[in-house]
């Protein structure tokens, strides 16, 4: 077995696949997730279409066709996990077989194909659904409205726990039949189901929007806004803005918004009916704003297993570290070069330090990329890939640690929409202090453990152990250069045998 192959089965030992199977009312989905519990890595995301709610209105039955293409799809689902040897599956069905009269008979067919499907209340649906909010959110307060086919969740969250909860009859695939009675009784029905939720307003804060129409929605806001990021995750939008895109979208022509970017057809078609709902569902709930998330019930599933210390870590830590470590970038590696750079280090404390270990991280993967590709690496990593718990600053920030880190000092301009040039210019000292520390000895243990950075007054000053002395040559002395001119300051080497414990305690003679 090579190592690379080795490496990975480990990796697989400790953090095993499992898969989460949704069986909801619009469709039938399966996702696979590695990595480390508290980021988990999508690996593999397939759906199917069923609409097996979609007569629930009717003929209060689960059409003969719907559930023939359901268990299709889930026989190949139940093939796959097995040959993959996945052993932790989880198989839930929501509100088409809770209230279907027919949902038992289809629920047995599912256990005959090897899946142990667990039929989920509407409060267990809505708390599932809450977790993976909280689970993508830490610290996050206020309302979660989960949006499926057959109903809409909403349940309160704080302190890291969820509270009211509420499931009520108005899914995507509801909403046309309500809209075609005309908006009056449109309007009537839902002030009547959400008439039991007056204790959202109990709970000031965000709503978090769950969902693939919800992020339809935001789809359209960031290309409504021309926002520079593509991921809907973690994009907010005032509740006034919402109102007004609410107001365009309820008249759209599904065929308009199949050309937007993140709209499918079958969302494109859900979303005129859901902006009909917003409008009522914001006077409801009174958000400060919306989170529009891209964790849901799959998600909340796998949160609501971690313990206590797994749920408290810190998501982009966790996920950077599963990311960039098999790419040879660990985490004591990053470690060890943000303490080298601390002194480069301004701002806002704690928030900007779990940035900074991040993108040292990230910077030590970058060095493993054929260096033709490192920019494009750069903007992909920090500003396309869904990290968790990263908003739009930090990932500028970290995207401007990353050229630092490769001696560039000229950003993509799209960056300055994400974050100030305070921000950017933190970012990018990082960045080119990560640069130097490399260069100055490939940035091994030694090199950074008999070294030391420090500003000091007008001079930033780079001692080393005697011992070291020959590191104190071109290039390193270019980049220790470009870094101290970068801060205005007066660059100085010094070379002597010392204390690294009692610098801060030195005089700079």
């Amino acid at each position: 077995m090579n190592k690379s192959r080795s490496a990975k089965w480990q990796r697989r030992l400790i953090q095993p696949p499992r898969a989460v199977i949704d069986i909801g009312s619009n469709t039938v989905r399966m996702v696979i997730y590695e990595g480390t519990g508290r980021a988990p890595e999508v690996v593999w995301n397939e759906k199917v279409a069923a609409r097996l709610g979609r007569d629930l209105s009717l003929t209060g039955r689960i059409p003969d066709e719907a559930a023939d293409e359901a268990l299709g799809a889930l026989a190949r689902y139940a093939l796959i996990i097995r040959d993959l040897g996945i052993d932790d599956v989880q198989t839930v069905a929501t509100a088409a077989a809770r209230e279907a009269e027919n949902g038992a008979q289809f629920l047995d067919r599912v256990a005959d194909l090897g899946l142990e499907p667990r039929l989920l209340s509407g409060e267990e649906e809505a708390r599932a659904s809450a977790m993976g909010a909280l689970g993508a959110f830490p610290g996050a307060k206020g309302v979660v409205a989960d949006l499926g086919g057959g109903s809409l969740e909403l349940v309160s969250i704080a302190k890291n726990a969820c509270h009211e909860a509420a499931s009520l009859a108005l899914g995507t695939l509801r909403l046309p039949a309500l809209r075609a009675a005309g908006p009056e009784a449109f309007a009537r029905h839902v002030h009547d189901q959400l008439a039991g939720v007056g204790w959202a307003v109990a709970h000031p804060g965000p709503i978090y929007m769950i969902g693939g129409t919800w992020r339809a929605l935001a789809a359209y806001a960031m290309r409504y806004f021309d926002y520079p990021l593509t991921d809907p995750h973690g994009f907010t939008l005032a509740p006034d803005d919402a109102r007004r895109l609410a107001g365009e979208l309820v008249a759209a022509k599904p065929e308009a918004l199949m050309d937007i970017s993140g709209i499918t057809p079958m969302r494109a078609h859900y979303l005129p009916d859901a902006a009909a709902l917003l409008r009522p569902l914001l006077d409801a709930v009174e958000p400060d704003e919306l989170v529009f998330s891209s964790w849901g019930i799959r998600e909340g599933l796998l949160y609501a297993r971690l313990d206590p210390a797994q749920m408290r870590a810190d998501p982009l830590l966790a996920g950077v570290a599963a990311y960039a470590g098999p790419r040879d970038a660990s985490i004591t590696e990053a470690a060890l070069l943000a303490a080298w750079t601390v002194e480069l280090a301004d701002g806002d404390g704690r928030v900007n330090e779990r940035l900074r270990l991040a993108a040292a991280q990230l910077s030590g993967a970058l060095q493993r990329v054929e260096p033709n590709l490192r920019s494009s690496h750069a903007i992909e990593w920090a500003l396309g890939k869904r990290w968790i718990d990263l908003d739009a600053r930090g990932r500028a920030m970290i995207c401007a640690a990353l050229f630092g880190s490769m001696g560039r000092t000229e950003l993509p301009e799209k960056l300055r929409e994400l974050a100030s040039d305070d921000d950017l210019r933190e970012g990018m000292t990082w960045g080119l202090g990560f640069r130097l520390a490399r260069r100055l000895g490939g940035g091994s243990k030694v090199s950074l453990t008999t070294s030391a950075l420090r500003r000091k007054k007008k001079r930033l000053v780079l001692r080393l152990h005697e011992s070291r002395a020959a590191l104190a040559n071109y290039p390193a002395t270019l980049d220790f250069e470009v870094l101290a001119n970068w801060l205005d300051l007066s660059p100085k080497i010094k070379i002597g045998n010392f204390e690294f414990s009692g610098l801060d305690e030195e005089e700079d003679g």
